[in-house]
């Protein structure tokens, strides 16, 4: 008897949503800017790591250390403008404006153009940036804490110096991934807007509104030229000028005109652009700030005395042991502390062809906190010279611990790391576009047939020459054999 029962229609078992990859490979225009920006940074690396070494050496040496204080306390500049300044006031105030001014387009770019702009893939390297920066400054307090220590100093541990970091590599012959360089660039990044939002917030004391209200002025006046569409050096570097001393006046740190004039630039492309106008700018402007600003920085900022009992001091005082546990331990556990955990709680899968002992060697490669822990410990301590000269010690050793440690790390893998580059590189159809990025093109494909059936048909040619080069002489012996004696 046929059965009644309505048919039941089956039920449909939803697909399981895609997890995200990180550390994922990255477009091929995102790659082009990661290794153009990363190789300027790493000439500035290099160029900033002799800059400090020169630093040690001259506040060292007997024979010419008095002269380090001399240099560094030069004063230039119209008084009448407020701006009669030594030399090291010029670099730190200066000379870093130009450094934060290119780390405003950097953010702007990945805001608008890069990782960040897509806010599930930009989870993962924010919360590890912030990790990494919230994990310094508690390893701080609580040295600190214990040691009835000044917390003055919580800043100082939380940056991260991309260009030294860089400089580490390029000393040590380690070419990391893409994939781990974009967020080791992403995290200096995020370091850089939130250390320029540290200083702007916890290091401005006493406000001079007149002069605050000039440089907001200037600088809606800079945001309405942008958007006027309105070119020409000649306009913008003098307008550019009096934000910065107005700024410098106002009391607020001065570096914030820079970041804020940066962030104010176009980093998206138009038709018929090949390059936004702040990519144009910040290719312009990155060699003068990673090849001169930050190291002329470093020359004045770095030349501490390293004597035995500076040294000892460096791991007895709270304040000094607390920045170098923030850089080497903190840094390390906040970065990859906060990136297993945004990972395991996104349901993100670590790229296959990396490991999380990967993770881990960038993170301790992010405690190298030069350029901006040097600038927040002048601030932290401006008050106490010799506290400030020992932090800054603390900073250099703290520094050359991590980057001794992730050496060693990133060594152990640099024979996988150079097969991903190379493969990442790798080129064989000479049409300037790596090969991995066309796996999904025919035309590739029908190219590299092309390419090895010519190889092919030259090894048969040279086989087939080879052959009859053999014929005479295995001829020639066996008459040889046949003769009688």
């Amino acid at each position: 008897m046929p059965s009644t029962d309505p048919e039941v229609p089956p039920v449909e078992t939803p697909a399981p949503a895609p997890r995200r990859t990180f550390l994922g490979r990255l477009s091929l225009s995102e790659a082009r800017f990661v290794a153009d920006a990363l190789r300027t940074e790493t000439v500035g690396g290099v160029l900033l790591l002799a800059a400090a070494i020169a630093a040690l050496v001259w506040a060292n040496v007997p024979a010419i250390a008095d002269s380090y204080d001399s240099v560094r306390d030069i004063h230039i500049g119209p008084s009448s403008l407020g701006l009669d300044l030594s030399l090291q006031h010029w670099a730190a105030d200066g000379l870093l404006a130009v450094f934060f001014f290119v780390a405003g387009i950097e953010l702007k770019r990945e805001l608008v153009a890069g990782d960040l702009r897509d806010p599930k893939a930009a989870a993962l390297p924010v919360i590890a940036a912030l990790c990494g920066m919230a994990a310094p400054a508690l390893v701080y307090v609580a040295v600190n804490t214990v040691g009835s220590g000044s917390m003055d100093g919580w800043a100082v541990p939380t940056a991260t110096d991309i260009a030294f970091a860089l400089a580490v590599l390029a000393v040590i012959g380690t070419s990391l991934p893409s994939a781990l360089r974009a967020f080791l660039l992403t995290l200096a990044v995020v370091d850089d807007l939130f250390a320029i939002m540290i200083i702007a917030v916890f290091f401005t004391s006493e406000i001079n509104f007149p002069a605050l209200g000039g440089a907001v002025f200037g600088l809606a006046l800079f945001w309405f030229l942008l958007r006027a569409g309105v070119r020409g050096w000649y306009v913008y570097v003098p307008l550019a000028l009096v934000i910065w001393g107005l700024m410098y006046n106002s009391g607020v740190h001065s570096t914030i005109a820079g970041v804020a004039m940066g962030l104010m630039l176009r980093c998206s492309r138009q038709d018929g652009e090949e390059h936004s106008p702040g990519e144009r700018i910040e290719h312009l402007v990155r060699p003068l700030s990673a090849g001169l600003a930050v190291p002329f920085f470093a020359l004045l900022s770095a030349g501490v005395s390293l004597s035995d009992k500076a040294v000892a001091q460096v791991f007895t005082r709270p304040e000094t042991l607390g920045v170098v546990l923030g850089l080497v331990v903190g840094k390390t556990v906040g970065i990859f502390g906060g990136t297993w955990l945004a990972a395991r709680f996104t349901k993100a899968e670590l790229n296959e062809d990396l490991a999380w002992p990967d993770v881990l060697a960038v993170a301790t490669l992010a405690g190298i906190g030069f350029t901006v822990s040097l600038l927040i410990g002048e601030l932290a301590f401006t008050d106490d010279p010799v506290l400030t000269d020992e932090v800054k010690a603390a900073v250099l050793i703290g520094s050359l611990i991590a980057a001794v440690v992730a050496a060693v790390m990133l060594k152990l893998r640099n024979r996988r790391y150079r097969a991903l580059t190379e493969a990442e590189e790798r080129d064989e159809d000479l049409d300037g576009i790596p090969d991995v990025y066309e796996e999904g093109n025919p035309e590739y494909h029908l190219r590299m047939a092309l390419i090895h059936e010519a190889k092919a048909a030259e090894h048969r040619r040279r086989a087939a020459a080879a052959s009859a080069a053999d014929a005479p002489e295995a001829s020639g012996s066996s008459a040889e054999a046949d003769r009688p004696a």
